[in-house]
């Protein structure tokens, strides 16, 4: 037994009730060989082998899987986005996906550089019906699984290693007589809970494979290797990884592949380690659906790499789009949290956020006009924006909202650009106080055209003062023969608005006013505000 260091004086933090001791670290749970590591020194500079298995193990975790306009609808996306391997189904689970892939075999669905993948067990009749459903495809990845961790061996298969390499043997070969010759049928294996399996078993396995079906640079094998369920963090999964890496035999006829789940809330993590160590390919969903909680999450991983400026290959260009399809065909919310596509990714409630971004979007924009690139093609470098929204088909008019915790910046922001309305600095302070004073009253947002309105009801005011005449001398006149002090301390012009700080009897107050003669309207405002007062 471990025992806990006691905590220092500064963390309260004591032995919660929780049985924690119920469960093992995964350091006693598999061997992970731990040799000279190259990944965390590496650097992605080319996107991996997207493949999306969304119709395949995405579709086996909904509630109600898809039928087959909706299979259909989210494979055009796929290939739209530009995805070229797809996992389209696994034949022999169910009639609906044994359909499916025959559409796609006997009419004219997937473009030439599109290449769909079947799932099937290791079981002969299975792998002849799958077989049979890719009858006429001229191209098919046929993936084969068994799991091959020691607690599956154990309760699930009731086979020991070697049963369960006799069985793996037999059914890779059975493959390799179906597929006889034919050029465009390649092979895929996947020692399913890789992550928890004794890593000279899997290597194993693996080479027995390549072996067998013959594996070559211009036809090799897929080795898939799932973090089935997530056990560790995700340095231990790059670790396991590394080691296929650098011990698989015809390691230039082998695609390695990784398949993360989010057990731990690390396949992102997971994913992108792997590829560090390694790694060529990468299995996931779209929006990370999958099982319990999810597989890893292709368009995080994408657009990861988006950010750090190298090419996704893949077009999400109309982001919201992209996300209105899965959400129709999985029948599942995309959160408002989730990376880059959800609602509130790119909004910014809080003052501080909101002044750095409105700035951050002004320096882009006077920096780009500078050097003569258009500003969607300037670098891109705003506070709290890691993309610019606009790449992804997001307008800029929800980057700021207004609520309590907004401050000045965000303001003025959404008042210049849904209404035209750059306030002077030394005005924006006051006007914040007012929103706040109204947000904290009500308890929700303000929209921008509820800001607007109430920018004009506390700024242009009319009463005793727009009796008064002409000019903005004339009306510093009038009241002076009124006995009232009027002193103009700023008088701002915009465009068609203009604003005034006035010092009335003693009394600092704002105005403002749109259109003709907006000056003098302007001095007016700030007069009938003092005197409302």
């Amino acid at each position: 037994m471990t025992l806990t260091a006691p905590s220092p004086a500064w963390n309260p933090q004591r032995p919660g009730p929780m049985p924690h001791h119920r469960y093992r670290p995964f350091q006693d749970r598999v061997t992970v060989p731990v040799g000279e590591r190259s990944w965390p020194a590496a650097l992605i500079e080319r996107a991996p082998l997207w493949v999306p298995v969304d119709l395949r193990d995405g579709n086996q975790a909904l509630a109600e899987p898809m039928d087959t306009p909706r299979k259909r609808r989210f494979l055009d996306l796929l290939v739209a986005t530009g995805f070229k391997e797809i996992e389209v189904g696994y034949p022999s689970a169910s009639r609906t996906d044994f359909d499916f892939v025959r559409h796609l075999a006997t009419g004219d669905v997937l473009p030439d550089d599109v290449t769909p993948v079947v799932f099937t067990p290791a079981r002969s009749d299975l792998i002849e019906r799958t077989f049979d459903a890719i009858a006429g495809l001229p191209r098919a990845v046929v993936h084969l699984y068994i799991a091959t961790s020691p607690v599956w061996r154990r309760t699930v298969l009731g086979r020991d290693r070697a049963e369960v390499r006799a069985t793996v043997r037999e059914a890779a070969g059975h493959m390799a007589r179906l597929a006889q010759d034919a050029p465009g049928i390649r092979f895929q294996f996947s020692p399913e809970t890789f992550n928890l399996t004794e890593p000279d078993y899997v290597l194993e396995l693996c080479d027995e494979l390549t072996e067998l079906w013959d594996a070559s640079p211009d036809r090799p094998v897929t080795h898939n290797l799932p973090a089935t369920v997530e056990i560790a963090t995700p340095n231990v999964y790059a670790d396991q990884i590394e080691y296929m890496h650098r011990h698989l035999a015809r390691r230039d006829s082998v695609i390695l592949s990784v398949h993360p789940h989010n057990d731990r809330g690390t396949g992102v993590a997971c994913a992108e380690l792997a590829v560090l160590a390694g790694a060529e390919r990468v299995e996931g969903c779209l929006f990370g659906n999958g099982e319990r909680t999810g597989n890893v999450d292709l368009v995080t991983l994408a657009l990861n790499l988006y950010a750090q400026g190298v090419d996704p290959m893949l077009d999400f260009r109309d982001i919201d789009a992209v996300r209105e399809v899965v959400e129709h065909c999985n029948r599942l919310p995309v959160h408002a949290r989730h990376p880059y596509v959800g609602d509130l990714v790119h909004t910014a409630f809080s003052g501080t956020h909101q002044d750095a971004i409105s700035k951050g979007l002004a320096e882009h924009a006077r920096a780009a006009a500078e050097s003569g690139v258009p500003a969607g093609l300037a670098p891109w470098s705003v506070p709290y924006l890691p993309v610019d929204p606009a790449d992804l088909g997001r307008s800029y008019e929800a980057v700021i909202r207004v609520n309590s915790q907004s401050g000045k910046g965000g303001v003025a922001y959404l008042l210049r650009t849904h209404h035209g309305l750059d306030l002077p600095p030394g005005m924006r302070p006051d006007f914040s106080r007012v929103v706040q004073e109204a947000t904290d009253d009500s308890g929700r947002e303000m929209t921008a055209k509820e800001l607007y309105d109430l920018f004009l009801a506390t700024y242009v005011v009319e009463g005793p003062a727009a009796r008064t005449a002409g000019s903005v001398p004339e009306v510093l006149n009038a009241h002076a023969e009124q006995g009232r002090s009027v002193e103009v301390l700023e008088l701002t012009v915009d465009g068609p608005a203009a604003y005034a700080r006035c010092r009335v009897d003693g009394v600092t107050v704002w105005g403002a006013a749109e259109g003709a003669d907006a000056e003098v309207r302007a001095v007016r405002s700030a007069v009938n505000r003092a005197v409302r007062r």
